[in-house]
């Protein structure tokens, strides 16, 4: 299902290619007419000259007529419509790949720039709770990477933060933040059984990585524990700005 950021982006990309595709359109419709004006052929007969400029040389052979001021109009004509095609196709392939290409470039330097972290924090959720964890850390200077499933909600992400768009229960997405390599995970989801999930997944595939994990109330806190936590926040009584110092 694609996003609201998504779907903007790819009307943005389009909207860019309205106007070649209009100079595109105009210029042949310029043709269309002057040839109509200068040479009294049918719009039909004008737009085949499009399609086939020797048709012009073929016209002039049984009709007179300014053969010669039509050829200079065609010229110019379809000098105009292969400039517009160039423009009007390289256009297009950027707006249908030129993303893509894009977007794949920038995961390919997050993932560079996570595979050189080390003692990094790894917050799962960026919800209120998990984007004031991230806002500390990052003014604190902490390196940090945001795990998130909804794209949308990383538009806010702070400058110097990175961010792994996935499912944090999944140990593919949490490997690919460096979980390994972090010093601390923090379980900021709004939902408490997918925090104790999430720390599971992490204290498999970090051992020694503290895990701080977010629970709805008291009734998870020794499960969170038996799933590997260090720390259990209960919002209601430990603010997320407190957080930061309990890495």
């Amino acid at each position: 299902m694609l996003t609201r950021g998504v779907v903007s982006r790819l009307a943005a990309r389009l909207r860019t290619a309205l106007l070649p595709v209009g100079t595109l359109v105009a210029i042949a419709v310029a043709g269309i007419v002057g040839f109509v004006a200068l040479a009294g052929v049918s719009a039909v007969d004008a737009a085949f000259w499009l399609l086939d400029p020797t048709s012009i040389e073929l016209h002039f052979e049984g009709h007179a007529g300014p053969e010669q001021l039509v050829k200079a109009y065609a010229l110019a004509v379809f000098g105009g419509l292969l400039l517009a095609g160039i423009w009007t196709g390289e256009t297009v392939l950027n707006a249908a790949f030129g993303g893509r290409v894009m977007e794949e470039l920038e995961r390919m330097q997050r993932d560079r720039r996570i595979e050189n972290l080390s003692d990094h924090v790894v917050v799962c959720g960026f919800g209120m709770f998990g984007r004031t964890v991230t806002e500390r850390l990052s003014e604190a200077d902490e390196e940090v990477v945001v795990v998130e499933r909804n794209e949308e909600e990383l538009e806010n992400l702070p400058a110097g933060a990175l961010a792994v768009v996935g499912d944090a229960r999944r140990e593919s997405v949490l490997a690919e933040a460096g979980v390994d390599e972090a010093r601390a995970v923090v379980a900021a989801i709004d939902d408490s059984a997918t925090n104790v999930q999430t720390a599971i997944v992490g204290s498999q595939l970090g051992p020694s990585v503290r895990l701080v994990v977010r629970v709805g109330d008291e009734m998870y806190e020794n499960l969170a524990r038996r799933a590997g936590a260090d720390e259990v926040v209960i919002p209601e009584v430990v603010s997320a700005k407190d957080v930061s110092d309990l890495l």
